[in-house]
């Protein structure tokens, strides 16, 4: 499982001209991608992670401080571009497969005691943020 984490002091996601998800404060956007091998597990570790890095201000994670996560999902992040000038999708697992997944890694954030707005799995979606510092990081987990 793969995420990339955006440190922001604010962010929303618009589907259909409608915010469906947003912060106005402080926290995370965290843009979530699914490959083949990913479990239920792959995603509790993955939100343990996003939950407990020390990534914001004065080096305090998001469970210190209260902050709140914007999850989105995104398959682009299994984009294999090496070969040609069309990236390859192939390793980024199918909805079917990715969409139970991704709510695994809301729910676990959520049960670790996360305030979580998502964005719409599969939907075309608008991402705005304002990113701070700027701090943008490539999490993997096995």
């Amino acid at each position: 499982m793969r995420a990339v984490l955006q440190r922001v002091t604010s962010a929303d996601v618009t589907v259909a001209g409608e915010v469906v998800g947003s912060l106005t404060r402080p926290g995370l956007l965290v843009l979530v991608g699914v490959t083949h091998s990913d479990t239920v597990e792959t995603a509790a570790r993955l939100a343990d992670k996003v939950w407990r890095l020390r990534v914001l201000e004065g080096e305090r994670s998001c469970e210190q401080e209260d902050a709140p996560l914007l999850v989105v999902s995104q398959f682009t992040l299994y984009a294999d571009t090496r070969k040609g000038r069309r990236p390859s999708w192939s390793a980024a697992a199918p909805g079917a497969v990715s969409q139970p997944l991704y709510e695994a890694v809301v729910r676990s954030l959520r049960e670790l005691g996360a305030t979580v707005e998502t964005g719409v799995f599969g939907a075309h979606m608008d991402v705005r943020l304002v990113n701070d510092g700027p701090v943008t990081l490539v999490l993997d987990v096995d």
